[in-house]
């Protein structure tokens, strides 16, 4: 928890940017690769055919180029920025409650989208994003991006879904007559306040909550009250998608906010589980692909991002996790993701998505908010049971 909290030392200021605060230069052309690649990545991101021999994106790659890639997966958006805090790594595959604390602390670079040929294929919503762009400076590329899904067990609910994250942070009786206590789980991480924020954007209008990632004081203590009544009844705080699955399959977890790629999973292997879109929405997350101010290895990052651009790649990560491609162009004709996966996977739900970000003190939204390093240490009390 203490390397957690000194990630997050940046956000006791207002992240208020300036260019002259950041002259890193981006690369102006590329040499020959270094032979070899890091990557900082979510669980399944970076797939070599080594889970199913249908999704690999690393192995041409690599005959391709000669950059050798190895990748450090991370569970959280905190870890990754712990370890590119440490260094040593290339690129980070960081979702938008990582991407500007990154920037902030100087511990990524502009990128030149120059370099970049596939740049101008990148969804339009997607290429000037307030995640990555700073005074119209980009510092990364696009990946993919999806929504954080209710997750449940069909038997469990009857074979209706439920309508509301109620489910997972109130007490009740669920359709199969027994408690949901001790059968929920909760998601390991200070942006989870933003689910409870946003599950009260929708039945405690009179709050005032415009934005579930700029919240006041008031609005803030009465996230923390939701959580608190969640912690007596998550069976655990998940961060490792493969625990996740194992506690639905095997510990007797019925709901859980989740990501697509869980849920994908579990169906594959024939169990009861769905996902839906409650009646509040979803928060969930567009990864950028940002480059470390300190790589060694830039030329084999910049063929990297490119390569991830490529619509194979693209419908093939989307299968793969259940998320959508930031190129347009690979929701059709990939057969893995086949022409209704983007469709599935929430392509036209981007307005109904509120997208982590990182808290700040001066928000837009209202005239003070609390700032993310209060999350991170008032949710560690919350786990705790304070």
């Amino acid at each position: 928890m203490k390397q957690i909290l000194k990630s997050c030392t940046a956000l006791t200021l207002s992240l208020a940017f300036t260019t002259h605060a950041f002259a890193l230069e981006p690369l102006k052309e590329l040499g020959k690769g270094e032979g070899e690649l890091s990557i900082v990545a979510w669980a399944g991101y970076i797939e070599r055919g080594e889970t199913d021999k249908a999704y690999d994106w690393v192995t041409s790659f690599e005959k391709d180029t000669g950059c050798k890639v190895s990748v450090k997966t991370a569970a959280t958006s905190d870890e990754m920025v712990a370890l590119m805090n440490e260094g040593g790594f290339d690129l980070v595959t960081a979702s938008g409650d990582a991407s500007l604390r990154l920037v902030a602390g100087k511990r990524v670079q502009p990128i030149n989208t120059a370099l970049i040929p596939s740049w101008s294929t990148i969804d339009e919503r997607l290429q000037n994003a307030p995640w990555h762009t700073v005074n119209g400076t980009h510092y990364g590329t696009p990946y993919v991006w999806g929504p954080n899904v209710l997750m449940y067990n069909t038997e469990a609910f009857k074979g209706e879904a439920p309508k509301s994250w109620n489910v997972v942070f109130e007490e009740m009786t669920l359709p199969d007559g027994k408690s949901n206590k001790g059968r929920i789980q909760a998601y390991d991480g200070p942006i989870h306040v933003a689910d409870a924020a946003n599950y009260l954007m929708f039945h405690k209008p009179e709050l005032g909550i415009k934005d579930p990632y700029e919240l006041n004081e008031d609005q803030y203590k009465a996230a923390l009250d939701v959580l608190r009544v969640q912690r007596t009844l998550a069976n655990r705080y998940w961060h490792d998608a493969m625990i996740q699955i194992d506690d639905f399959k095997n510990e007797g977890v019925v709901a859980s906010g989740s990501w697509p790629f869980q849920v994908n999973l579990l169906k594959a292997e024939k169990q009861p589980i769905n996902s839906v879109f409650p009646e509040e929405g979803t928060t969930g997350w567009a990864d950028t692909t940002m480059l470390h101010a300190e790589s060694t290895h830039p030329n084999c990052a910049y063929m990297w991002m490119e390569h991830s651009l490529s619509p194979k790649v693209q419908g093939d990560v989307s299968a793969w996790f259940g998320t959508v491609p930031s190129v347009p162009s690979a929701c059709k004709g990939n057969e893995l993701l086949t022409d209704e996966g983007c469709a599935a996977n929430g392509y036209n739900d981007f307005a109904k998505i509120k997208f982590w970000k990182t808290p700040v003190s001066k928000c837009q939204s209202q005239t003070e908010c609390v700032p993310y390093h209060r999350w991170v240490s008032d949710y560690i009390g919350v786990i705790g049971g304070r």
